[in-house]
């Protein structure tokens, strides 16, 4: 596997030879001092260019960089498409196990950029076109304060589609109770965790992608409740998660609340005897 010197000195490497690439910066992980180094983190790098349609016409330009093991162009995806407008993403993961997730952007779009992630570094300018070179910080990327309103959106889709869940474990349908415990009440009650982390920490703490950091902040019941609601494997197994979930998301609900000086809609309570008595007409 080449190491972070090879690859950083291929990245930089092309974009000196290439007169197309006036700027190149680096975002993500990489460039947050918070953040242990291990040999899975991809290497962010944005390419801003003056001449795009030619590096999209012909790419055997990204053949560089390595070899590739496979490669995602959002931008061009019909099923999951992008939404960035002229930037254009090439997702690269090469054999040897490192990745390189190469964004092009036209360089008359170098002031969206700087502003729109603040874990950016700037590796190269060839025209010193940045007078002050941006320091990379986590704000960008820290947990948002709910206003009262999101607070009880959340709580109203929580236990608005708990019902779901229930009734089709009453009708033996595994696929759809799990989605909406899956896809709705998972979200929902990581979301209300990650608010009281936030409201703990002034809402100045990163969790990054997918929560993957909230293992350090929540209390060890907190989190062995939560990842024992991750057994679903059998239908008694999908109630006991049902019910764990119902339970953490009460508890973090109300703790929230009572932090920020919200109201919870104490109303949304009378779903839980409901789904006790759904579960009771199923073991009969």
């Amino acid at each position: 596997m080449r190491n972070e010197k090879e690859m950083m000195d291929l990245v930089i490497g092309f974009a000196t030879a290439d007169d197309r690439i006036r700027v190149v910066g680096m975002n993500g992980s990489r460039t947050n001092p918070n953040v242990t180094k291990d040999r899975f983190q991809d290497y962010d790098i944005v390419y801003l260019v003056t001449d795009m349609d030619s590096f999209l016409e012909n790419r055997e330009w990204l053949d560089y960089f390595g070899e590739q093991m496979i490669m995602q162009t959002p931008e061009e995806s019909c099923l999951f498409p992008a939404t960035l407008g002229n930037w254009f993403s090439f997702l690269m993961q090469f054999t040897d196990g490192n990745r390189i997730d190469l964004m092009l952007i036209p360089l008359e779009e170098l002031d969206l950029y700087l502003k729109n992630d603040s874990l950016t570094k700037i590796l190269l300018d060839k025209d010193n076109l940045i007078a002050t070179p941006p320091v990379p910080d986590e704000g960008s990327h820290f947990l948002r304060k709910p206003s009262a309103q999101q607070f009880t959106d959340s709580c109203n889709e929580f236990w608005w589609v708990t019902p779901y869940t229930a009734k089709g474990l009453c009708r033996g349908e595994f696929f759809y109770a799990t989605y909406h415990l899956e896809r709705v009440l998972r979200e929902e009650l990581l979301r209300m965790i990650a608010w009281n982390v936030g409201a703990e920490h002034d809402f100045k703490v990163n969790l990054g992608a997918a929560y993957k950091f909230i293992h350090h902040y929540v209390d060890a019941d907190i989190l062995e409740s939560l990842q024992e609601t991750y057994q679903l494997d059998s239908m008694d197994k999908c109630w006991n998660g049902l019910f764990l979930m119902q339970k953490l998301f009460q508890q973090q609900a109300k703790k929230l609340a009572k932090h920020l000086g919200y109201t919870y809609p104490n109303q949304f309570e009378k779903v839980i005897p409901y789904i006790q008595k759904l579960h009771q007409e199923y073991r009969e």
